[in-house]
């Protein structure tokens, strides 16, 4: 009878256990989906934000967002268009470029390569890319830190200005952040379970193929991971090596292809901007510029709070506060600086910024609310307003494609007055007009070097009559910034030019560059 009992006691327990596996499964099946669910409303609202980013942006920042990318793409498939200096001189590599041509080359076999196709897919492509990239982004902070952390995180991430004003845009600098972001995904941080070492080396391969100075940001990173490892002659020799070899291969066998010979673009790149000071033909600063403005612009209205987060987890997070610093020491060093330059270290400085927000606790709504309504302005001020001109005076100058494809009709012949690469090219009017524009490459070191846009602004007027003595070689078109018009008023009225159309650009000229651009038409 005892032992029946026994039994009893024993099957119940039995059914007990089994209930609460059950139990168990079926709740971590609920949290899964739940956890799912909720990824995919993220994902879903992260993609949306992007893309109204993208057309929220309507303004231009340097050249090198169409002249080492778009006009690249737009001369490979349509066999029109103009090369800058650094594309005969091999410094600039095809790869970037043939990701946008690939695209062009889509649209010209589907009948619908219309201009403004060619303009905004590959930024919407930039967009889908960079919403994937925080999304990655959301959760590797949910693996390092809380809930809460991540969520602060990923709110400083999507209210950064200049995130905001970049990371939709067709530059280099953009795709080696977007990569950043993704390799950081797999990179051995402590206390990172996504880790994978071939992943995160194939991203940064990728990101130093885009741009060479990619290496820069990952350099301390990449000395980390080798002084952590366990497995150092397995790590180069299963990874470092094959992944450095096939991404190196596959670039200079795209430069071959369209240099028609063997490059290698990065040694180039690294000849001419470091040992031949190239770089510095495009302006310099001074060596603590990042430290005095460079970096507060970058991180903008976040400072603060960056400053505070480096306080709360400087020795949880030293290797990634070491590689911020790291990045911008090493890019004061060079004479020609640029915000964009530092753009990849946003993301180490967001993790900072999260954990301040978070650990605010009751002033955190009122701190975030702040936050949200100064980067706001600033994004919404340099994405909508602050030099639009050049990308608006595209649009217009694009309806002559209408004139010049009427053979009855004189030619547009279109000549830029202007900074040199101050606006886009083919890619932005895709018809064979007639353009062309002051230029100014650096010195080579090559005989009879001259820059034309130097020689122009030294004396406008003189260059403009020894460069036009006669009516039949004159320009129909003059596009021109409005602080020259007054230098070369006489020779608008004295060969029938009439100002048809201003454009606004900015509301703070310097220099050479107006607030407004006029468009100027011979009758």
């Amino acid at each position: 009878m005892e032992n029946l009992r026994s039994r009893l006691r024993l099957g119940s327990k039995v059914e007990d256990v089994q209930l609460r596996k059950r139990r168990s499964l079926l709740y971590s099946k609920e949290d899964g989906q739940l956890l799912n669910h909720g990824l995919l409303r993220v994902a879903v609202f992260t993609v949306v934000f992007r893309l109204i980013n993208c057309l929220m942006v309507q303004t231009s920042y340097v050249p090198d967002e169409y002249w080492q990318s778009l006009e690249v793409s737009h001369r490979m498939v349509f066999n029109y268009g103009y090369l800058t200096w650094e594309w005969k001189a091999g410094i600039r590599g095809f790869t970037y470029p043939f990701f946008f041509a690939s695209l062009y080359k889509i649209l010209y076999f589907l009948n619908y390569d219309t201009v403004y196709l060619l303009i905004w897919l590959p930024r919407i492509v930039q967009a889908i890319l960079a919403a994937f990239a925080d999304v990655k982004f959301f959760l590797l902070i949910r693996t390092l830190e809380t809930e809460d952390v991540a969520r602060w995180t990923f709110f400083c991430q999507l209210c950064s200005w200049f995130s905001w004003f970049c990371c939709t845009r067709t530059l280099t600098n953009t795709t080696e952040t977007t990569l950043t972001y993704l390799a950081l995904f797999y990179f051995p941080l402590p206390g990172s379970k996504t880790y994978s070492s071939k992943k995160y080396l194939s991203l940064v391969a990728l990101a130093v193929v885009v741009r060479p100075t990619a290496l820069i940001v990952w350099f301390p990173l990449l000395m980390y991971h080798f002084w952590q490892e366990e497995h150092k002659l397995r790590l180069i020799s299963h990874s470092c090596i094959p992944i450095g070899m096939l991404a190196v291969l596959i670039s200079a066998l795209i430069d071959c292809l369209f240099y028609e010979k063997w490059t290698l673009v990065q040694f180039n790149f690294i000849k001419f901007n470091i040992l031949h000071g190239v770089a510095d033909f495009y302006g310099s600063h001074p060596w603590h510029w990042y430290f005095t403005q460079g970096f507060a612009v970058v991180i903008g209205p976040h400072l603060p709070f960056f400053l505070h987060g480096c306080g709360l987890a400087f020795r949880k997070y030293k290797m990634v506060l070491a590689t911020v610093l790291w990045t911008v020491v090493v890019y004061s060093l060079l004479p020609h600086k640029e915000f964009r330059f530092i753009y990849p270290v946003l993301p180490f400085c967001m993790i900072f910024c999260g954990i301040s927000l978070a650990h605010l606790k009751a002033w955190r709504r009122v701190a975030a609310a702040l936050l949200l309504v100064s980067n706001l302005v600033l994004a919404l001020y340099t994405g909508l307003i602050h030099q639009r001109g050049t990308l608006d005076v595209m649009s217009h100058l694009q309806t002559l494609c209408e004139v010049s494809r009427d053979s009855s009709r004189p030619q547009s012949d279109i000549l830029f007055l202007m900074p040199c690469h101050s606006t886009p090219f083919y890619s932005h009017v895709h018809c064979p007009l007639k353009m062309r524009f002051l230029e100014c490459p650096p010195d080579l070191g090559e005989d009879g070097y001259f820059e034309e846009a130097a020689q122009f602004y030294n004396n406008p007027l003189l260059w403009l009559r020894t460069s036009f003595p006669y009516k039949s070689s004159q320009p129909t078109h003059l596009v021109l910034f409005d602080v020259l018009e007054k230098e070369i008023s006489t020779f608008l009225q004295g060969n029938n030019f009439t100002r048809t159309t201003e454009i606004f650009h900015t509301h703070v000229p310097e220099g050479r560059v107006g607030r407004s651009i006029f468009i100027y038409e011979r009758h």
